[in-house]
């Protein structure tokens, strides 16, 4: 839960690197907690018939929108690679399983052109 406290305190900084357990523990969180925006909006009977999602699910993936871009760059950042790198992922079907292998990459060791290695810190 920590880590992904920390995306949302580093809400729109786009600069830096992240590690990947930031990234994915910050997916994963972000993932359980659409679920529960999903099962709330079919329980309290807010979703968009005859979709299972609703205004709690949009709501949140509103909120969440720019702090889930600034980590993914972040990530991408600790690969070496730029920031609008994560647009591969419009490429139908490669773009999505590259930016894939991009994001499960081991980062580079040491200071790099976006900033200290955050293993280190």
């Amino acid at each position: 839960m920590n880590w992904y406290l920390k995306v949302f305190k580093q809400y729109a900084d786009f600069n830096g690197r992240a590690r990947r357990k930031e990234y994915w523990m910050y997916f994963l969180f972000n993932l359980i907690f659409l679920i529960v925006a999903t099962i709330l909006d079919s329980s309290l009977g807010t979703n968009f018939k005859p979709l299972p999602y609703g205004a709690i699910y949009l709501l949140y993936a509103l909120v969440t929108l720019v702090p889930s871009l600034a980590v993914a760059v972040r990530r991408l950042h600790d690969t070496g690679k730029s920031g609008w790198m994560i647009l591969v992922c419009l490429i139908p079907i490669i773009g999505g399983i590259w930016l894939l292998v991009l994001m499960v990459t081991e980062g580079n060791t040491g200071e790099n052109k976006y900033g200290p290695d955050p293993k280190a810190a």
